[in-house]
């Protein structure tokens, strides 16, 4: 009947990587996930530009691509039970600043993609969570085929497999997406093979159906997203199919137009993208058991240039970036259509977001 039912209130902590003017390093809120708010935003730890976010299996260690003396690294923090973060190490990524960081699920090691550089980098993670040194892998090529975009590998995101056992890297640069192969016991990576995207598509970031059979590739020039079918026994991505974000009359209005963020809804039924220049994120509804898109909806994000969304895990939320309005502001997620509704008030002020990150339940 599409009725939502809350059994208990909970507060999540939620951290949000910045980039930008005024930003001035990590900082952190409260979200209630019965009334869809946040708490104001205050500065958790002072680093430069920690663009991405991501989190240590257990959830007690947080991981930054950032900045520290102009050296691009990965910033690794222990999380208080209060939300709070200690820096208890920095290290290089050994190729300049990293546009994502990725933990791999056994904890064993984390991935970075340096879209400057043009490659992926490994760094060890010892029984504490310390990075170690970092083993950079370059990317080679670029399909040329938009001009100044394309002319040289851009990895823009790190992703595993369900199993674990392969690394997927998209490449703005290739239009593609290169796969590894992951030896977790050195720990290692080792190029296996690579799935091309749509010529000119710029391939940013995707995430993986909830049963691991299809992956969802947003790609961030054409705006729109591929539909892969994944073979998880040969590491193999199928391209099946790809369908829009926006209509070409509403690129058309717009100055400047890029793709952003997709994300899964919890419930595997729903795809959420971001769109820059727009301003909107677009909703899917996954069809033919998880092989094609269908555009639902088209929601204004209530802010400017949409870096980044998240759902919150009860997926009753969407959190939206504006990286050029500095805000946050939080919509609705309809449990049976999963379309979106703003909730009016229910935003705030952060410096120059371009990552949520949510942690535990707050105390």
């Amino acid at each position: 009947l599409g009725i939502s039912i809350s059994v208990h209130a909970e507060h999540r902590h939620v951290y949000f990587g910045t980039g930008g003017p005024g930003a001035k390093g990590i900082y952190h809120a409260v979200f209630n996930t019965e009334k869809g708010t946040l708490s104001p935003a205050k500065l958790a730890h002072e680093i430069g530009s920690p663009g991405f976010l991501a989190l240590s299996p257990d959830g007690t260690r947080l991981y930054a691509a950032a900045t520290k003396d102009n050296v691009g690294g990965v910033a690794a923090y222990r999380i208080g039970e209060d939300g709070t973060l200690e820096c208890f190490h920095f290290e290089p990524t050994g190729d300049g600043g990293a546009a994502h960081v990725a933990v791999h699920p056994s904890g064993k090691f984390l991935l970075t993609a340096q879209y400057g550089g043009g490659s992926t980098s490994l760094l060890p993670l010892d029984g504490e969570g310390k990075p170690g040194v970092a083993t950079v892998t370059e990317h080679e090529g670029g399909s040329a085929v938009v001009q100044g975009r394309q002319d040289s590998p851009h990895p823009h995101y790190c992703g595993f497999s369900p199993d674990g056992k392969f690394a997927l890297v998209p490449d703005l640069g290739l239009d593609g997406i290169v796969i590894y192969r992951i030896d977790p016991d050195k720990p290692a990576i080792t190029k296996h093979g690579f799935a091309a995207s749509v010529p000119g598509g710029g391939p940013r970031h995707f995430k993986f159906s909830k049963d691991g059979k299809h992956l969802y590739l947003l790609n961030e020039l054409s705006l729109s997203t591929t539909v892969f079918a994944w073979d998880g026994s040969a590491g193999t991505a199928t391209r099946l199919a790809t369908v829009p974000t926006l209509s070409e009359d509403a690129k058309d209005a717009e100055s400047f137009n890029a793709a952003a963020e997709i994300v899964l809804h919890p419930s595997g039924s729903f795809v959420y993208a971001s769109n820059r220049g727009h301003d909107s994120v677009t909703v899917y509804r996954v069809k033919e058991g998880g092989a094609d898109l269908e555009v639902i909806q088209v929601q204004p994000v209530r802010g400017a240039f949409p870096r980044n969304i998240n759902l919150d895990p009860t997926g009753n939320w969407l959190l939206t970036a504006g990286a050029d309005s500095h805000t946050v502001a939080v919509h609705a997620v309809a449990p049976d259509t999963g379309k979106l509704t703003y909730q009016r008030g229910a935003i705030i002020q952060v410096p120059a977001p371009i990552c949520i990150l949510f942690g535990g339940v707050a105390k």
